[in-house]
């Protein structure tokens, strides 16, 4: 069966973020009840700093809107100071739209009282730090303990843009489930009266425990075309100095994290350049990454509802899902959350974005620290 298309078509992206000038989000809920704010947090700022230039021989990028999309995906990881490039006033201001998930565990664990915590976490940004080169973002041992402490009381689920196997590699722990392509290949429990098990992209099989699963590939027969489109990215970005391309099985991921600013033109040229051959395939971007999907209607969010269901916790009376993530892509399961009106999202961020997200964490560390929380909590 050739997957190929024999003519061109637009490629198709994702609509680029567009921030007010404050960089807040104009659809915040005040969620949830019982936050308070002191006099200094509830201050507003105007000491507003504006963005710097961008050099005029990137103005063609710039115009159709990639440039800014392609810096924005990825600010600088560092903690907000009085002394910071960005506005510390402007990072107070978005804290008072997002607090920190530590400072108000109270507020959360009042909420989970009666209720059945199941908890999902991103990969790369949230277990790990985000490093130059992605075959190193190694989580560290303490933070390995960490989370299977977490999930010797509460069902936990690692949700990634990366494989499955590659995002297993990494944890290596038995006791987690896996959905690794931004949910498109999730292996997770099998239930006597399992609505999913009957779809045909799911089928039971067993993990190399030798322990019944069930594995969940909704994208599975676009499987020869990514590989297409790996091996096509690879020879066109070969050139391009820093640039990396990621085979995540049902997804390809363009790294462009060490590629020179005055070179993301060319990696953005060259991307679109290949998808025009491929209508059934979309773009993409999260942090210094262009990922390459199939057009299904299925993403983290989607894994969120497939797991929570699949492990028996879809009623919202009696369950409280956290999602931790740091990613464009997580925004998908916080907005599911927020949808639902059940659980929380925490997106993890030393700098403002935008976000569905109900409370913020600033780096790993703090993550490791909220996943302690939660152990010393039960």
């Amino acid at each position: 069966m050739d997957l190929k298309p024999n003519h061109i078509s637009p490629v198709i992206t994702e609509p680029i973020p567009v921030k007010s000038r404050l960089g807040l989000p104009s659809n915040l809920m005040s969620y949830p009840p019982g936050i308070e704010l002191n006099s200094t947090t509830s201050m507003l700022f105007n000491n507003i700093q504006r963005r710097k230039n961008v050099p005029s021989k990137l103005d063609e990028l710039r115009a159709g809107g990639w440039l800014e999309a392609m810096i924005a995906c990825s600010p600088p990881r560092k903690k907000q100071t009085k002394d910071s490039d960005d506005s510390y006033e402007q990072y107070l201001t978005w804290m008072m739209k997002y607090p920190s998930a530590l400072t108000s565990f109270e507020q959360i664990t009042a909420h989970a009282k009666g209720k059945r915590i199941a908890l999902f976490l991103d990969y790369d940004g949230t277990l790990s730090p985000i490093v130059d080169n992605p075959e190193n973002a190694i989580m560290t041992d303490e933070m390995r303990t960490s989370v299977k402490n977490v999930a010797r009381y509460f069902p936990t689920a690692i949700i990634s843009g990366r494989s499955r196997d590659k995002v297993f590699e990494f944890v290596k722990l038995t006791e987690l489930y896996y959905a690794g392509s931004h949910g498109m290949d999730i292996m997770g429990p099998v239930r006597n009266n399992d609505s999913h098990g009957s779809h045909p992209n799911s089928i039971r099989t067993t993990d190399s425990q030798g322990k019944e699963v069930n594995l969940f590939q909704p994208a599975s027969e676009f499987l020869p075309m990514i590989d297409e489109v790996f091996r096509t990215l690879i020879e066109k970005t070969k050139d391009i100095k820093g640039s990396s391309v990621e085979n995540n099985k049902f997804c390809v991921s363009v790294h462009y994290r060490n590629v020179a600013v005055e070179d993301y033109g060319l990696v953005d040229q060259c991307v679109k350049e290949v998808l025009k051959n491929y209508p059934r395939l979309r773009l993409t971007s999260g942090r210094k990454v262009f990922e390459v999907r199939p057009t299904i209607d299925w993403n983290k969010g989607k894994a969120v509802e497939f797991l929570l269901e699949s492990l028996d916790l879809s009623d919202c009376n009696d369950v409280l899902p956290i999602y931790v993530g740091d990613d464009r892509t997580d925004e998908d399961a916080f907005k599911v959350l927020r949808e639902r009106k059940c659980g929380y999202g925490i997106l993890v961020s030393s700098v403002r974005k935008d976000t569905d997200a109900f409370y913020s964490l600033r780096d790993p560390s703090e993550v490791m620290e909220f996943l302690k929380s939660l152990v010393k909590w039960v």
